[in-house]
């Protein structure tokens, strides 16, 4: 049998389906009326191979409690070897409901109150909810855009920062959400190195390794053993073909001790056996889906490259920061010369667009906006037409 999702211009309403992307405007300040770029889902219907697991598990009926499908593990195994090189042991696996639990998890497993927890902002805006709400202290090494119009770590400040405040823990987000940096090799190992000297944790938050559109997404505790053994890699294939909403995360885990301290974070939270059909729906993506995940490649790729050349053609006064990794693009509006508030008003009440500011980021977002181009392209197109329409 044939993949038979492979039209990904095809628009398909997502509107009255609960979605949080469509059906939640009003509840997040917007008008009803906004297109939505904003949250990281896809408008891409996933694999038929996952939606005929899914229907004969459905047929089965039965739903009851499941600790793992047969073929699980083998299909995640098979799929980190044959992507990234990542060779990882049945041992290693604690599946979460997300990431994000998975984050908060890590920060109570390995901190007290009050310690310090490190991250690179601007980065995806629940790194530094999962740190303050759990009542640590965070720490943030900014990154900085350089010449070549990509975003760059300032190595100096990042040990600075592990010195003065007696860093614990530092989540790594690889690649980097929402700037789209594919670290280099020689950039991991050089921050690899520095939390090795001063006895720092890492968490890498991998949920987009499999999105590198240039370059090569190196999973952290590949780099060298000592990562491994000092490390917390977390994954999903909720972002690669499109499944959040069935909240399942695969976190690896190779140190023992690490690992009983994660698990009975995650025991005390009252979590054990996962949803079903995340199970069924991740075995068939990792087994099957290979050509639908290619084929998304592609397209995304392409509307990347709409974008690029719509803004330097269309957009005087706004950049498309250099792209390598994730479907999110970086757009710098700051040329413009609006403030942050002229500037969201014209994307929310005159564009009528859901975009991400720049500033939920964190330091160094102010004047940016953040597109999802996970979309069918007349969409797309249609989003940066208003905009070339107000400004």
């Amino acid at each position: 049998m044939a993949e038979r999702n492979l039209d990904f211009d095809k628009v398909i309403e997502r509107k009255g389906t609960g979605c949080i992307k469509y059906d939640c405007a009003a509840e997040y300040g917007m008008p009803e009326d906004v297109l939505p770029l904003w949250v990281a889902d896809m408008d891409f219907m996933t694999s038929s191979y996952v939606l005929d697991a899914m229907r004969e598990r459905i047929d089965h009926g039965i739903f009851g409690y499941t600790e793992e499908i047969p073929g699980y593990f083998e299909s995640v195994r098979d799929w980190m070897l044959r992507h990234h090189g990542f060779a990882v042991e049945k041992s290693w696996l604690v599946k979460t409901p997300g990431v994000v639990f998975a984050l908060a998890m890590a920060v109570l497993a390995y901190t007290e109150p009050g310690d310090a927890v490190l991250i690179q902002q601007p980065v995806y805006y629940p790194f530094e909810s999962v740190i303050r709400d759990n009542g640590r202290k965070m720490v943030t090494n900014t990154l900085y855009l350089g010449e070549d119009n990509r975003f760059h770590i300032d190595f100096d400040d990042f040990e600075k920062k592990l010195i003065e405040h007696r860093v614990k823990l530092f989540i790594l987000c690889s690649p980097h959400n929402p700037v789209s940096r594919v670290w280099t090799e020689e950039e991991l190992i050089r921050l690899g190195d520095l939390c090795m000297r001063h006895q720092v944790i890492v968490v890498s938050d991998e949920i987009h390794g499999d999105f590198a559109f240039q370059g090569k997404h190196h999973v952290f505790a590949t780099l060298k053993e000592a990562y491994a053994q000092r490390s917390v890699i977390c994954t999903s294939p909720s972002k690669t073909f499109n499944l959040a909403g069935l909240n399942l995360s695969n976190i690896f885990i190779p140190n023992e001790d690490l690992r009983k301290r994660f698990c009975s974070c995650v025991y005390a939270a009252g979590v054990s056996e996962l949803n079903i059909m995340g199970q069924v729906a991740c075995e068939a993506a990792y087994r099957q889906g290979e050509e639908w995940y290619q084929g998304m490649m592609r397209y995304v790729a392409d509307n990347i490259a709409f974008i690029g050349c719509y803004v330097e053609e269309n957009l005087p006064g706004v950049r498309m920061i250099a792209h390598e990794g994730t479907y999110l693009v970086w757009l710098d509006f700051r040329g413009l010369g609006l403030t942050e508030a002229a500037l969201e008003h014209k994307m929310i009440h005159e564009a009528k667009l859901w975009l991400d500011a720049g500033t939920m980021f964190g330091a160094g977002g102010a004047g940016f906006q953040r597109v999802n181009a996970a979309c069918p392209r007349k969409i797309l197109r249609t989003a940066l037409e208003r905009i070339r329409a107000v400004l």
